[in-house]
C-alpha cells in the first residue's frame, strides 16, 4: 500500500483500466465459468462487441457537484447481456475472499452514480 501513497490520483488514473460485462444469472451448468477474477470473458460472442470510452471511478460519493480525482479512466464495456451460472459468481465470491488483499468490502452490491449532465461527459466513445 506504501506505494499508492506516493502516487498522484491523476498517475493511478493513467494506469488503470475498467473492464464490464452484464450477465443473466442461470442455474443452468453449461453456462459455467471458473475463473472470473481473471477479467473479462472473450470468447466466441462474449467479449467481441466492446464499447471503449473515458470516464472516471464509479460510486455514488461523485456526482456533478463532486468530480472524482482518478479520471480519466479508460472503460471497456461489452454491449451485450450473456448468460452465466449461478455457481459462477459463487466461485467468484470465493475467490475473493481468498485474495491476500481483502476483498471483503466488494462481496455485496453496490450503489451506482446518478448520470453525470451531457457538459461534463467525454464525447470520444466509440467502438473497438
Amino acid at each position: 500500500m506504501e506505494t499508492l501513497v506516493t502516487l498522484t490520483p491523476q498517475q493511478i488514473a493513467s494506469a488503470v483500466g475498467v473492464q464490464a460485462q452484464i450477465f443473466t444469472i442461470v442455474n443452468d451448468e453449461s453456462y459455467y465459468y471458473p475463473n472470473l477474477m481473471r477479467g473479462m470473458i472473450v470468447d466466441g460472442e462474449k467479449g467481441s462487441d466492446i464499447a471503449y470510452y473515458t470516464g472516471s471511478t464509479t460510486g455514488t460519493s461523485r456526482d456533478n457537484e463532486k468530480c472524482s480525482s482518478y479520471a480519466p479512466i479508460t472503460w471497456q464495456v461489452d454491449r451485450k447481456c450473456h448468460k452465466i451460472s449461478a455457481s459462477s459468481f459463487d466461485q467468484l465470491c470465493a475467490d475473493m475472499k481468498s485474495q491476500r488483499d481483502d476483498m471483503s468490502d466488494d462481496l455485496y452490491a453496490h450503489g451506482s452514480r446518478e448520470l453525470v449532465a451531457d457538459e461534463w461527459a467525454a464525447d470520444n466513445g466509440k467502438l473497438l
